[in-house]
């Protein structure tokens, strides 16, 4: 039901002092990212969820808090993705490819404590980025990110996100279309920032 369509709790989270947040993108980096964390010394947040994805990054691939992962070099536009939306991000840069446009595509399963070093030597490259979250976009990931910007290297961002709104009950792929969370919305985002370079 509605209730259980939780879109604020990395914001809720990330907001607590000394708290690592940590979303991550399929079983096998859940299942890296549960073995990290029982090592971890601290509070922590491990945020997954219903919707079914490919289960796509190397079962032996360690999980390590607060690093980033490189999954496509590109020229011409950063994405930076976390959890289910990773997945979309990899869907869009195929598509963007089909269109002659370069999408670098960055992993960020843990938004805090967040791998800015990745984020600004791409965005250093590519000179704009679109962030994509299944969360509301005010205190998600792109916010974080965009902080991140504002301080080191002010630069073009566009935000895949749910628009400050509550969830509501429906199969995962009803609300994943509804609110504009797939690999079509990650294109278009692509296409504003690019323009705005």
């Amino acid at each position: 039901g509605a209730t259980h369509q939780i879109l604020e709790d990395i914001g809720l989270m990330k907001m607590l002092p000394g708290m690592t947040v940590i979303n991550t993108c399929d079983h096998n980096q859940t299942k890296a990212a549960t073995i990290a964390l029982a090592d971890h010394h601290g509070p922590a947040y491990l945020r997954f969820g219903r919707p079914v994805v490919p289960n796509f990054t190397p079962a032996d691939e360690p999980f390590i808090i607060g690093k980033a992962i490189m999954l496509n070099e590109g020229t011409d536009v950063t994405i930076v993705a976390t959890g289910h939306l990773v997945w979309e991000a990899l869907i869009a840069a195929e598509k963007l490819e089909e269109k002659g446009i370069s999408a670098e595509v960055i992993n960020i399963h843990t938004i805090k404590p967040l791998d800015a070093e990745a984020i600004l030597k791409s965005v250093a490259k590519t000179k704009c980025i679109v962030t994509a979250e299944e969360h509301n976009y005010l205190g998600g990931l792109g916010e974080s990110i965009a902080g991140v910007l504002a301080l080191n290297n002010p630069t073009p961002q566009e935000f895949v996100a749910v628009k400050d709104s509550f969830g509501e009950s429906g199969t995962p792929e009803q609300l994943m279309e509804k609110y504009k969370l797939n690999n079509q919305a990650i294109v278009e985002a692509v296409e504003r920032v690019i323009a705005r370079k």
